[in-house]
């Protein structure tokens, strides 16, 4: 994959490593993904001067993006590996994914609006980043026909996992996502083994919109 770099200084690029790592952000992969995956090329012009900035954007159809320590923390837990093949639900603008993608063998990304799949095509596109398919579908459905995948992000919260994606989970695969009751919400990684056997660790409290079912009629 080719990454083209923000327009950002050097030290604008440096402080923002440098915010990454006072979040706790420590693995050595997933901090040279935020190097050189170049944000900027990923959210809306009108908000470019705060692509190398830790806050979370507003995006098309309503909806936002995650502040890039979160995201880091997600992508942590989820521990990606070069071989591995992922599944992620929610594209939004493309930037997780092609995140995933520096990490990952292979991306399939699902996202119920149309405009913002096809937008962060042509980002992904422009940026060259090849191992990436955007999918427009119903995230609660997964994306079977990839199936089985080694990891399974889901970028929005749920009231558990939904049995789709539990479904298209490989053997030693990993789940991370937000799960939320009436006591608040939490990022979950739930885990399974090569005998099929499931554990669940809940990570740290967490907050992300809902992740919503079917494909947005309009949009």
């Amino acid at each position: 994959m080719s990454l083209v770099r923000d327009h950002g200084s050097a030290e604008a690029r440096i402080a923002f490593l440098m915010a990454l790592r006072a979040k706790g952000l420590r693995d050595t992969a997933v901090l040279r993904a935020f190097e050189t995956v170049p944000r900027g090329r990923f959210v809306p012009r009108r908000f470019a001067d705060l692509a190398l900035t830790d806050v979370a954007l507003p995006i098309a159809c309503g909806q936002s993006t995650l502040a890039p320590s979160l995201m880091a923390e997600m992508i942590t837990a989820l521990d990606v590996r070069p071989e591995h093949r992922i599944l992620e639900i929610g594209t939004g603008t493309g930037y997780g994914s092609a995140l995933l993608a520096r990490l990952g063998a292979d991306v399939v990304s699902v996202e119920r609006y149309r405009s913002l799949a096809l937008e962060a095509s042509t980002r992904l596109d422009a940026q060259e980043v090849a191992n990436v398919r955007v999918v427009h579908a119903d995230g609660w459905h997964g994306h079977a026909a990839g199936a089985p995948y080694d990891r399974i992000l889901v970028d929005a919260s749920v009231e558990g996992l939904p049995a789709a994606l539990a479904d298209q989970l490989g053997p030693n695969g990993r789940v991370v996502l937000v799960e939320r009751d009436e006591g608040g919400s939490v990022m979950v990684r739930y885990q399974r083994d090569a005998l099929q056997d499931w554990t669940r660790d809940v990570l740290r409290p967490f907050s992300s919109p809902p992740l919503m079912a079917g494909v947005a009629a309009a949009l």
